[in-house]
């Protein structure tokens, strides 16, 4: 298989985890404190990707300068994005309960909630593609990480969305949707990055992962720790041991 055809497939195996997630999340009626607890978990997952596969990484093809500007435009970027979306109704986009409004308590809160999963996905699929450019196999670790941690996203959001009244096409549509652009991003890292010197991709990777960084703060762990309380940590560690273990194997 081409490898810019292998950089969409893993990228869209990724992002249908959270399609796996949001069915979870839909038909099943999963208690808040298990929810939380997976969110915590998946949490951790992405913290350990972070910090030993795409900071690791941008260091050593980049070095500590493009890694430190690229993690810090990446932050920048997604809060920026994020403040914007949060005041037209995208806040709690993630959380499971109540906190969603519907599209009567605030007109246009269901798109800006589409928006905000896609900024969410985006960075995550954009490095499994661009992982391919080092002339080796996926990360793997990578891809395994984003799935494990978009299944809780997914989940918990589409319960939210539930609650909040939204019908079982939008949900469902929404993150077939967001699979695809998944994979579609993943497609795009490989392809528009192929040839790029060893700084620019060390920028890339790190600019992703500033902003996951800032995604996993801002929405996974307010989730997680406003039901699990005093296990938020424990779990989260757990994770991140997960993840740990899978990419020192």
């Amino acid at each position: 298989m081409p490898e810019w055809l292998q950089a969409g497939a893993w990228g869209l195996l990724a992002g249908s985890a959270l399609l796996i997630g949001a069915a979870a999340g839909f038909f099943a009626r999963i208690p808040r404190k298990i929810i939380a607890s997976i969110m915590a978990f998946g949490a951790g997952v992405l913290l350990s990707a972070v910090s030993f596969e795409l900071i690791a990484e941008a260091h050593q093809q980049g070095g500590l300068l493009p890694t430190t500007v690229g993690a810090a435009a990446g932050a920048l970027a997604y809060t920026g994005a994020n403040i914007l979306l949060a005041r037209r109704g995208a806040r709690h986009r993630k959380r499971s309960g109540d906190e969603q409004p519907s599209e009567q308590e605030q007109p246009g809160s269901g798109s800006a909630i589409a928006v905000g999963a896609l900024l969410d996905g985006i960075p995550e699929s954009v490095v499994i593609g661009a992982s391919l450019l080092t002339g080796g196999p996926v990360s793997l670790v990578t891809v395994i990480a984003v799935f494990l941690s978009n299944v809780p996203e997914g989940l918990s959001s589409a319960a939210g969305m539930r609650q909040a009244g939204r019908s079982t096409r939008y949900i469902f549509l929404l993150w077939t949707a967001i699979a695809l652009v998944s994979g579609a991003a993943a497609l795009a890292g490989y392809t528009l990055l192929g040839g790029a010197p060893p700084e620019v991709l060390a920028t890339i990777t790190a600019l992703a992962a500033g902003a996951i960084l800032a995604m996993i703060t801002d929405t996974m762990v307010p989730e997680a720790f406003e039901d699990a309380h005093l296990l938020v940590g424990l779990i989260t560690v757990l994770g991140f041991l997960v993840s740990f273990a899978l990419s020192h194997t």
